[in-house]
């Protein structure tokens, strides 16, 4: 059993597909739906945050829906053609490569979300039953807690188990990686967790 895939695709194709993935990852769906319903700039509204829970605090339900949709989407697409067009090794470096687009977003200077929906999507697509599970994690604990960042949280870190328990044992190095980065991203929010203070879905506070 292996945590890694087997690389067989050149150096310069993954080159590629790294930096492909990474911009197709650092596009700032959140944002851009925000002010083109005039919602305003979401970097001042709420977390401060550019993805679909901080849209969902300015009160616009379908907005919030399609930035997760095309957050999760970016990711997802990019491990879907890195796979197609290579192999198992290029969709994995995809799946990294859009994830650090979106918490490093070239165009907002290095400054983005924290990649729940990306990291969901290109779970999906990269091994879906084990998505599947990552994704019901998540609704599970956000019907008992209300809480997002707690949902967020306990997905990222049962992810491992999930795709080992589903025959994702390939996967799992990228998963480790990737739930750590997404853990760190909520240091605010686990804080705020141990101290009872973190708002619950749909509040428009912080």
């Amino acid at each position: 059993m292996t945590w890694l895939p087997e690389i067989t695709t050149a150096p310069l194709a993954l080159i590629a597909v790294a930096i492909g993935a990474y911009l197709l990852g650092s596009v700032p769906f959140g944002l851009v739906i925000a002010r083109a319903l005039g919602l305003g700039d979401l970097r001042s509204i709420g977390s401060g945050n550019i993805g679909a829970t901080n849209v969902l605090r300015t009160g616009h339900r379908g907005a919030a829906l399609a930035t997760l949709l095309l957050d999760a989407g970016k990711g997802g697409i990019a491990v879907l053609i890195a796979r197609l067009a290579l192999a198992e090794d290029a969709a994995q470096l995809a799946a990294l490569a859009a994830f650090l687009g979106h918490l490093f977003p070239l165009w907002l200077g290095f400054r983005g979300g924290k990649g729940v929906a990306t990291f969901l999507g290109t779970l999906l697509v990269l091994a879906w039953p084990a998505g599947l599970m990552a994704c019901a994690t998540w609704v599970a604990v956000a019907a008992i807690s209300r809480i997002s960042s707690l949902s967020a949280l306990s997905a990222a870190a049962l992810t491992p188990l999930w795709l080992a328990l589903t025959g994702g044992e390939a996967a799992i190095a990228l998963a480790i990686m990737l739930a750590a980065l997404v853990w760190q991203r909520h240091i605010a929010n686990i804080t705020r967790l141990l101290s009872g203070t973190e708002p619950r879905i749909g509040t428009r506070n912080t």
